[in-house]
Order: C-alpha cells, then structure tokens, then sequence
C-alpha cells in the first residue's frame, strides 16, 4: 500500500507539474516547430526567388547576344523590378551599363554603374562597379572624377586594375609622374604577365622616356674662402 500510494503522490505531482508548466512547454514546442518551417519555407522562397531572378537574367543575356537591345533592357527593367533585393540585378545593370557604353551612350552607362557602386548585393560587384565607372569617367572626360571614384576604398585584390586605371586617370590630367608611379604599383602588383603586362610595360618605358628629368635641388651656399 505504501508503495502503490507513493507511485500515486508521484503521478498527481506530475500532473500538477503539467497543468503549470505544460501549457508553456507546448507553445515553447510549437514556436519551434513553427520556427522551423517558416525557415524552411523562407528558403524555399528565397530559392524560388533566385531561380527565377536567374532565369530572367539569363533571357536578358540572350537578348543582348542577339542584338535585341530594346527587349535586353525591358528584361532587365523586369528583372529589377521584382528581384530588385539580389545580385542578379546587379548584373543586369552591369550588363546594361556595357551595352549603353559600347553604344556610345557614356552617360547612361555611368548611371548604371553609379547605382551599383552605391547599393551593391554583392560587394564584389560594387568594386566592379567602380572600377568601371572610372574608366567609363575618363572616357567622358572626367579624370579628376575618376580619382575620386577611385579614391577611399580598399581595392583588395583589384589594386593592381585600380592602380592602371588610377594611372590613366593622371595621364588624362597631364600628370606624367604620378601616372608613371601608378602604372609601376600595377606593374609591380601583376605577377601573371601575360599581355596586359608586357602592354603595361611599354606604357611605361613610353612615360620614362618622355618625362622630362627633375630638376635639380640647390646645394648649399658655398662657405666662401
């Protein structure tokens, strides 16, 4: 008897621990198990949502390939619109900006790439962004511009193409030193070679032969006799 009536004190203690803690230990179980699918149904969205960003950029990438322009730039404009929040747009703005450049459309293909450089989703892409903005601001007619845009970051692995395009940017200006000491930082940094290096290193010896010599400090007063 004993026995069987502290097996009992046992259960109704139990009982009375669920009837205070159970209710939120279930929501505690629920929240999570709620949780979990609104993370899995969250990346499934998000995956829905790249399929289908990577989708349209792949038809904007057709269309331009097939000198569909107009309809490459609705694709685009689509592919913003709804799938603005990925770097898929990103992309398509990079890919616009080259086709407005190519078409002698500089300044629209600044813009492109202005808002890329600003609201980058990857930022990767930003640097991109950037550096070809410069290039493109040089081609306008804007160095100063240029080694602004240039200016402030850390290029990372882009120095080197930072430094060349930093380079042009001076030599636009008529700045020969500084060019030259821009070109040999890119030159120096470039350890591939191939033919941008040996194209860097005409560059070079074009711009130290041509450059006029410093002119000469002046010594000291002589002491006299």
């Amino acid at each position: 008897m004993d026995s069987y009536l502290d097996e009992r004190e046992k259960w109704e203690a139990l009982l009375a621990w669920l009837r205070t803690n159970g209710p939120a230990m279930f929501a505690g179980v629920a929240i999570a198990a709620l949780g979990l699918g609104g993370y899995r149904f969250w990346q499934a969205h998000l995956n829905g949502r790249d399929l289908a960003a990577s989708a349209l950029y792949a038809q904007m990438q057709s269309e331009f390939a097939q000198s569909a322009q107009a309809q490459a730039f609705a694709t685009a404009g689509t592919l913003e619109r709804r799938y603005g929040s990925t770097p898929y747009a990103d992309q398509a703005r990079l890919a616009s900006a080259a086709a407005f450049v190519e078409s002698g459309h500089l300044s629209r293909g600044a813009a492109e790439l202005t808002a890329v450089m600003q609201h980058p989703h990857d930022p990767l892409l930003g640097m991109i962004a950037r550096l070809r903005l410069a290039r493109v601001q040089i081609a306008l007619h804007q160095p100063q511009l240029a080694l602004t845009t240039l200016a402030g970051v850390n290029p990372g692995a882009f120095a080197p193409r930072f430094d060349v395009v930093r380079g042009d940017a001076y030599a636009a200006l008529g700045h020969k030193r500084e060019a030259l000491e821009a070109y040999r930082l890119a030159h120096a940094s470039n350890t591939g070679g191939g033919t941008g290096s040996q194209l860097l290193a005409l560059e070079i010896s074009e711009l130290e032969a041509n450059l006029p010599a410093k002119p000469a400090q002046a010594g000291a007063a002589p002491s006299g006799k």
